[in-house]
């Protein structure tokens, strides 16, 4: 590792431990040559995902793009960052864990949309008119149809 104050190329760890809720290890260091302390990331590589876009297109997957999409969505309700962030690390996770790199907008939208279903009614009904494009009011009375079916589904196994 390269001193950042130096280049010097050795160091030692001074300490290591969990950041990013385990996706990657924190490590305090001390330069050999200089004695200057720098924090340094160890981050798994992750294989880049292609996302097939609805006209045809393919992009590159965006975790920013995701994580914009679903705060907006719950914006005013009572889920927190944290429990946004987890999603995101969630779904990112699924898309990691999936046999092909290439996997289509639907599918994201789904997996979210399967997530916040179980979270928060409000910002399901905001994540679905957009992913959906809905156009008009029969389109959210669908939906708020389908999740009090669901809901009354749950509630019939909870029994």
């Amino acid at each position: 590792m390269q001193c950042p104050n130096c280049q010097h190329t050795e160091s030692r760890v001074l300490e290591s431990r969990p950041a990013e809720m385990g996706s990657s290890v924190r490590r305090r260091r001390e330069c050999l040559n200089c004695q200057t302390r720098f924090t340094t990331y160890e981050r798994i590589e992750l294989i880049p995902i292609t996302v097939l876009k609805r006209d045809g297109a393919k992009e590159a997957f965006s975790r920013s793009k995701l994580l914009h999409g679903i705060t907006r969505a719950c914006e005013k309700t009572v889920l927190s960052s944290e429990t946004i962030t987890l999603l995101v690390d969630d779904v990112e996770l699924n898309l990691q864990q999936c046999s092909g790199r290439e996997v289509s907008s639907q599918e994201i939208g789904e997996l979210v949309l399967e997530r916040l279903a179980r979270l928060n009614e409000v910002a399901y009904v905001r994540f679905a008119s957009v992913y959906r494009k809905f156009e008009g009011i029969r389109d959210f009375t669908e939906t708020l149809a389908h999740i009090q079916v669901c809901e009354q589904g749950s509630l019939a196994r909870s029994r």
